[in-house]
Parts: C-alpha cells; structure tokens; sequence
C-alpha cells in the first residue's frame, strides 16, 4: 500500500499542509485504515475509491480517528489524481462522511472544493480561552466575538488584536481539547485580520481533540472563518467574494488558502475553498 505525500495550499509552490494520500485499488477496512494514518503521522491521510471518471468516494482519518472531511486533504487528493492522470479537468462529486462535495479541477491546476453552508454556535467568554492558549485575556479582540461556526467540521473560533499576539500562543493542548469537547467541536481556529501580504486574515490551527497539534493549512477552517465574518458583518455586500488566508507562518510552512463566499440579499448560497498542491 503506497503513501503518497502531498503538500496542500501551497504559496508560490512551496511550504503547504502534507497529507497522507491513498489510492485503495483494493478494499480496506476502517481499522486498517486508522493502523495505516496512525503510523503516516500525518494530520489527515486520505483514501481514495474511485467510483466512476467523475465520481470519488474520499474518507479522513487523523492519527487518532476518523474525520468528516478534511480540506487540505481534498485538496491533496484531487490534485494528486489529476497530476498522475486518473481524472481529467472539470467538475467532480466526491462522496465523504460530511456528504457530498462538488469539486473542480480548475484550468491553472488548482482544485476547488464546496462547503456545507454555515452553522453557528455559542459564544465563549476570553477567560477559559486565553488560560487554554496561555495568553492575557486582552490579547483577544475586544470587538469581535469568540464563536463555534462549522461548514462541515466544528471549530472555535478566536480572534486575536495582531499576528505578535497570535505568535504569542503556547498553547496547553489538553486544556484546548477539554474547551473543545465541550463545545462539540475538534478544536481551536485562531485567527488575527492583521495581515503580512493584504489577506483577509493570518491564521493558526489547534485540533488535539483528533490529534493535530497545529498544522500549516486548514481548509475547511478557512471556509468557515469567512462566513463567521460575514456574519458578524466585516465583509462587503458583494454577491461573490474572494478571500485568502494566511497560515503555517508559525510553524515555517507558509500556506495559502483561497475561499470565495457567494450570497444573495445578504445571505449565503454557496462557500468554496480552492487552494494548489504539489508532490515529489
């Protein structure tokens, strides 16, 4: 069985999330799939089935479980298919835990994927966010709340005054995954719109409820990211917007994630992350 590395949301062809990609050409059961991540080590490996020329069946799994859906690892997986040559450009259903996504092969070889539209949980309070990211409750804004949204995965989502107070996380990942479980999510997104190059928001990602410690590029976190600020009303009025994110800058990876939200009269239609990949 062959492990295929893949870097995911790559900027200007380097740094990127790796995931684990596997073309299963023979079937395999769920614990040989969790034996198989588990040992990669990776934060998601993928495998793949592929059902007909436009159709995938995709499943997640982080080193300690199964995960619903897995955007650098989309990413990862379709432009990998289509760089070895078992699909062809255009548009592709990929079949996972959280439903079916539509997913493009875009002309310039980079992937796009669809989103669940958004959902919105509670509200936390800066004191049991800034004990579990070991920094002063000041550092979060003091504007814009601390709030679980989800377009297929459930996050907390924390907004920090600049990148030197993102930077200034040590995260205490066990008290991170007690707030998260909690909240009925896999962890922590946090995010400043403080920016190195005219993004929309510089980012880190803590998941320890299903084993990432941070990682460089979290796709589905980005998607959600944008309509949580959507929703609180920093974004534009415009019926399609195109936004990116920063992330990985504090790990050295330095990553790229696009994400475009359609709406009409101020309401959501569509969410979609794009972002490039490469392999050795």
């Amino acid at each position: 069985m062959n492990i295929h590395v893949v870097y995911a949301f790559t900027k200007n062809g380097a740094g990127g999330n790796p995931a684990g990609v596997v073309l299963c050409n023979t079937p395999l059961s769920s614990d040989q799939m969790q034996h198989i991540a588990a040992n990669a080590g990776y934060s998601e490996t993928a495998f793949i089935e592929i059902i007909s020329q436009n159709t995938q069946r995709i499943r997640f799994f982080a080193p300690s479980k199964e995960v619903a859906l897995c955007g650098h690892a989309t990413i990862a997986s379709y432009s990998w298919l289509f760089q070895k040559q078992h699909i062809a450009k255009g548009k592709h259903n990929m079949l996972c835990m959280a439903g079916a996504q539509k997913i493009i092969v875009n002309e310039d070889g980079s992937i796009s994927m669809s989103q669940n539209l958004p959902t919105f949980g509670p509200t936390l309070q800066p004191d049991d966010i800034s004990h579990a990211l070991r920094i002063h409750p000041n550092q979060i804004h003091s504007t814009i709340p601390i709030q679980v949204a989800s377009t297929g995965l459930h996050k907390i989502f924390v907004p920090l005054q600049s990148i030197s107070d993102l930077n200034a996380i040590s995260p205490n990942q066990e008290e991170i995954k007690r707030v998260s479980i909690q909240n009925n999510s896999i962890g922590m997104y946090c995010y400043t719109l403080e920016t190195l190059h005219s993004s929309t928001a510089h980012c880190r990602n803590f998941a320890p409820v299903v084993g990432i410690m941070e990682d460089s590029a979290t796709g589905t976190s980005a998607a959600a990211l944008s309509t949580l600020l959507h929703h609180f009303g920093l974004l534009s009025d415009h019926p399609n917007l195109n936004l990116s994110y920063e992330q990985g800058y504090a790990i050295d990876t330095p990553s790229e994630i696009y994400v475009r939200l359609e709406q009409r009269d101020k309401k959501i239609t569509a969410v979609w992350v794009r972002g490039f990949a490469h392999f050795s």
